[in-house]
């Protein structure tokens, strides 16, 4: 292995201060755009890099985010970490990915990104307990979303309310006829999933309705499919609300192709993420969605607050709305 350069020797050979070369490598604007260059290309000629370890020793910054997720495989979950980890990499900040899903201890799976001394953890994942990813990321003052509201100045939370837009879907799907509405969980252990039967339970009180038939997938497209060939031969439901667009794509599916079913005349589905796949022409599910620019953009904020040493509690609510799509 060759011996690496160090930024002493890089800045001999520039001329330059070893405080100067720190600047040109973090974007410091106290040094000419001139200077800055003839660095770089010196470090391009002899593959100098910066030890970004040794850097955060000294500024206390390790510019790590661990980001707690249930599973890459959901194409909600996805979606939001494409954009959010381009917007954390355009701030210089580089993502720690922990996925619980298949991972029986997930404290210990928090404990080994907290030991990289991760400067912000934002918590998706409602497979972890909030106690013990409070007193793991303790010092990252952790950012909790779709978690039960709490009270604790170190943490941010970014609470998501689908009350509104459930009702909104419900009302319509009344007035159209429907009256027996089932319901397709996810997760029977997920919080978030409860709160999305809930919301939609409340809706249909209003009409003097409740859910007359559940089923228990797990949020993949097989179980959707799966679940609605058992769901609507067993009880004469007419409309399908379900945890997350892929089962609800799968229910519309295993109607369509294995019952001869006809949607919506026959069955409405409605789905809950408002992910790409729904919108598309093939799918055109009605859904309940988010703006996802906006979402992230408030984790962004949050995180731009925590190392700017803001205090005080953060709580901001994102309402989602309705895509309407020809499901419903």
């Amino acid at each position: 292995m060759n011996k690496r350069i160090t930024s002493k020797e890089i800045a001999k050979l520039a001329g330059v201060s070893s405080s100067t070369i720190s600047r040109a490598f973090s974007g410091d604007t106290r040094i000419s755009e001139r200077t800055r260059k003839r660095i770089m290309s010196l470090a391009d000629e002899h593959d100098y890099r910066p030890n970004a370890i040794a850097r955060s020793l000294n500024s206390q910054r390790s510019r790590l985010v661990a980001l707690v997720v249930n599973s890459i495989e959901n194409p909600c979950e996805g979606q939001q970490l494409q954009y959010l980890v381009q917007r954390l990499q355009e701030r210089e900040l580089l993502p720690i990915l922990l996925c619980c899903a298949g991972y029986d201890d997930r404290a210990h799976l928090m404990r080994m990104a907290s030991a990289y001394q991760v400067d912000h953890a934002v918590i998706f994942s409602d497979m972890v307990s909030m106690a013990d990813a409070t007193q793991i990321f303790r010092t990252a003052r952790p950012i909790m979303v779709s978690f039960e509201p709490i009270s604790d100045p170190n943490i941010a939370q970014l609470i998501l309310d689908g009350s509104k837009a459930a009702e909104e879907v419900v009302a319509k799907a009344v007035s159209s006829g429907r009256s027996r509405f089932a319901y397709l969980t996810g997760r029977n252990s997920s919080w978030i999933d409860k709160q999305r039967k809930r919301w939609f339970a409340d809706a249909l009180a209003k009409h003097g309705l409740s859910f007359v038939a559940e089923s228990h997938g797990d949020y993949s497209y097989d179980s959707g499919f799966k679940e609605a060939v058992v769901l609507l031969r067993r009880s004469p439901v007419d409309a399908v609300v379900c945890g997350n667009d892929v089962m609800a794509i799968g229910v519309r599916d295993a109607a369509t192709r294995v019952l001869g079913r006809k949607v919506p005349e026959d069955l409405a589905i409605i789905g809950q993420d408002g992910v790409n796949l729904a919108m598309w022409e093939c799918n055109d599910l009605t859904t309940l969605a988010l703006d996802f620019t906006a979402y992230m953009d408030t984790i962004i904020g949050f995180i731009e607050d925590q190392a700017e040493d803001k205090e005080g509690t953060a709580s901001v609510t994102h309402e989602y709305f309705v895509h309407w799509g020809s499901t419903c």
